[in-house]
């Protein structure tokens, strides 16, 4: 039997944490998923249980290299941002894996950013809108106001890729895309960590930063030092499409990316929770995010309690396209004004003026696509971007899919069928260090939308 070479890639999301194992011409050829029960920090707060993810990762890579038909050359990650696990010299983590949603004292917050030229001018340098705990910069000057005696303690601050990355590969690193992703850490004019990192003494917590695309060599396989998840996800469309276009990254957040607007932010902009990421290569990419695939969640459990269904019965629905003039023409009730940026407005609705849980999902699915042409029009202001692709959980949403389509009319929308795009964006970074063929030019399977066409 032959013996087929491999590469490994961990993509830890926040409900899935996932081990792919992908071919030289990057098909699936194994592939587990586990869910993790989250546990609670000191405070009570739900947290990532991030021991027992540390000891799932190595069970998980143990068993995957014990798979006689794989030889497995590599191994990456991808994960998502704005968390930061706090290690010894042994790389053992000393505090929870605080919760990004977590409150954040607003009277701390607001010393920071005075202490620091006031908050428009603080967000706009590091191209990060005020959010908090999921700036994890400010994650970790929490802990150096309010826990001394453990900031003390630790070693290094690393984001969870890399973080994932040292368990196998036995370095501490950091990453150019988990340090530029709303962290508040990055000043994107001097290309270097804001003024405030080195002031405040934070700079020795975390380790020097590598290339995305160096590896280390450990027991025989070359080990990548991970990538947040949303920056992955762009490289196999930067690698495959040369034309100008806009990634809409859907899953628990709903993220526009344009690679090709490199304008800086406005206030406005960051008001409006638009952000900048940037890439493996340094370059910033213009986002704008949405709560959506959250809100979606939990308003699909409110629409099944109150028709007696299963939540899953709603993944199967088809698309109604008569319904949707009556749905705009019938419940037009006054909503009160919605802010686009914190909700879709359908937890306004009373749900006793549907008829069915049908009726009321295609209404879901109007408020959330009528947000989300909202939240992408922000990144598309001056381009020339033609091709809006989407891809995660709601790529597969036929109802999504048609209804995004009708509200962008003049654009190509396509549902992108690189249904693991942020696994493949780790292991096309590093290819050439594991993979003696070329890159297939159909690792993106595109079905469009525009036009009527589904």
């Amino acid at each position: 039997m032959s013996v087929r070479p491999v590469i490994a890639i961990f993509d830890i999301g926040k409900t899935n944490k996932k081990l792919f194992l992908f071919d030289e011409d990057y098909h699936i050829v194994y592939e587990r998923s586990v869910r993790l029960a989250e546990i609670t920090d000191e405070d009570g707060f739900p947290c990532e249980n991030v021991h027992e993810l540390g000891k799932l990762v190595l069970v998980e890579f143990k068993e995957a290299s014990e798979q006689k038909e794989f030889d497995i050359k590599a191994v990456n990650f991808s994960g998502y941002g704005a968390s930061l696990v706090y290690v010894d010299e042994k790389g053992k983590p000393l505090a929870p894996l605080y919760n990004y949603l977590k409150p954040y004292p607003e009277k701390l917050q607001e010393e920071l950013y005075s202490k620091y030229g006031g908050q428009e001018q603080f967000c706009i340098d590091t191209a990060s809108p005020a959010l908090g705990s999921l700036n994890s910069g400010l994650q970790l000057y929490r802990i150096k106001k309010e826990q001394p005696e453990l900031f003390g303690k630790i070693k290094y601050a690393l984001h969870l890729p890399q973080y994932i990355s040292s368990l196998i590969s036995g370095q501490f690193v950091n990453d150019i895309t988990g340090i530029g992703c709303h962290t508040a850490m990055w000043d994107f004019k001097k290309n270097d960590y804001h003024q405030w990192i080195k002031q405040e003494g934070l700079t020795s917590k975390f380790p020097p930063i590598i290339s995305a695309e160096s590896v280390f060599e450990n027991h025989g396989y070359k080990v990548g030092s991970g990538l947040h998840d949303s920056s992955a996800a762009l490289i196999p469309y930067l690698v495959s499409i040369k034309e100008p276009f806009v990634l809409l990254s859907t899953g628990t957040w709903s993220i526009s990316l344009n690679p090709f607007d490199h304008s800086e932010l406005t206030a406005d902009e960051l008001n409006k929770d638009c952000l900048c990421y940037l890439q493996y290569t340094c370059k910033p990419v213009k986002a704008s995010r949405l709560f959506a695939g959250h809100e979606h969640e939990e308003q699909v459990k409110r629409i099944a309690a109150h028709f007696n269904r299963s939540a899953g019965e709603f993944n199967t629905l088809s698309f109604n396209n008569g319904l949707i003039p009556r749905l705009q023409q019938n419940f037009k009730q006054d909503l009160n004004p919605v802010d686009f940026t914190r909700s879709s407005g359908f937890e306004q609705w009373d749900l006793t003026m549907f008829g069915n849980h049908n009726e009321a999902y295609h209404q879901l699915m109007l408020d959330l696509v009528r947000q989300q042409r909202y939240s992408t029009q922000l990144v598309l202001k001056d381009t020339r971007v033609k091709r809006l692709f989407v891809d995660g959980g709601f790529s597969h949403n036929e109802i999504y899919m048609n209804l995004l389509a009708r509200e962008f009319p003049k654009m190509e929308v396509c549902a992108a069928s690189v249904a693991q795009a942020s696994a493949i964006g780790a292991a096309l970074v590093i290819h050439s260090l594991w993979n003696q063929k070329s890159i297939p030019g159909d690792i993106i399977g595109l079905k469009s939308y525009s036009n009527g066409s589904h």
